[in-house]
């Protein structure tokens, strides 16, 4: 195993798990718009901050610009539109569930290849892979829902962020594979900000928030977003793609933990079964599980 992987595996682990938790917090005093408004423009600010230090003012006024359109559209889809409906989420679902079904993100990253990428096509194992997650989801909503409807309601569209986030993983692929991971963060979050600075604005609260909600959404931006981002790319450039994208399986138990021991949220039978069957889609559906093929033998001249 490389030297420093599993640490920095468990450390992004924690910090992604924890924005649930913050989340959580700050819905309670802050619209979902207004939080994620302040959440995206703290964070964009932090990262432009890195990026003219790495690169300086002109450049990096002229990478950001350079992506145009591009960079808008990730920004929504990778930024206002999941932060927007993970927070509605959480306003009816526990951040623990939200975790679990925050997780199908590769399972959506599957399906939407069928279609996108016919390339990457999943049949067999992969293609059950995504039935089973999809499965796991109905488990963790489920038909008769703790929390009525609205739970159901709320459990749902975290399932729609994750289906948008897997839509920028592609769209990253096709529009940013030559863009430095820096860059591209900046440019989606200062996209982001901009779009859903109006929407924010229109719903800040009456009064003062206090300094749990505001401290969550400041640790959310620079904890969650900032150093997050940051370390992934480092972790994509050290180990690659399938390695770092382990932390889908690890994520959701940071946010069960943190939401049971510090928002004494209960863990249902029904959340732990959609865990299993949503991580085992995932582990099929993405192909890190597979069953061993049958050795035919082979003339000796013909082995590589």
């Amino acid at each position: 195993m490389a030297r420093g992987y599993l640490p920095r595996l468990l450390f992004l682990s924690s910090l992604w798990g924890a924005s649930y938790l913050f989340i959580k917090v700050a819905v309670r005093e802050l619209e979902p718009a207004t939080m994620m408004m302040l959440r995206v423009l703290l964070a964009a600010f932090v990262l432009s901050a890195v990026l003219v230090a790495t690169m300086g003012l002109r450049p990096a006024v002229a990478a950001v610009r350079a992506t145009g359109r591009h960079g808008v559209v990730l920004g929504v889809i990778n930024g206002v539109a999941p932060f927007w409906l993970i927070a509605w989420g959480e306003k009816h679902v526990d951040s623990g569930i939200a975790a679990i079904a925050n997780s199908t993100v590769p399972i959506f990253v599957t399906l939407l290849a069928i279609r996108l990428r016919p390339s990457e096509r999943a049949t067999g194992l992969r293609l059950g892979g995504i039935l089973v997650g999809l499965l796991g989801v109905g488990v963790l909503a489920g038909f008769h829902p703790e929390g009525g409807w609205w739970a159901a309601a709320g459990t749902l569209a975290v399932v729609l962020a994750s289906l948008s986030y897997a839509r920028a993983n592609l769209y990253t692929q096709e529009h940013f594979a030559r863009t430095p991971p820096l860059v591209t963060a900046t440019a989606a979050l200062v996209s982001g900000a901009v779009v859903i600075l109006p929407f924010g604005l229109l719903q800040l609260p009456s009064q003062m928030p206090s300094w749990k909600a505001l401290g969550s959404v400041a640790a959310l931006a620079v904890a969650g977003t900032v150093l997050g981002s940051l370390l992934l790319y480092r972790m994509l450039t050290t180990y690659g793609s399938s390695r770092t994208t382990l932390v889908t399986y690890l994520l959701p138990a940071f946010a069960l933990f943190y939401g049971a021991v510090l928002l004494d949220e209960p863990v249902p039978v029904n959340a732990l079964a959609g865990l299993f069957l949503i991580l085992g889609g995932v582990a099929l559906g993405s192909g890190l599980v597979r069953l061993p093929r049958r050795r035919e033998a082979v003339p000796a001249a013909a082995e590589p």
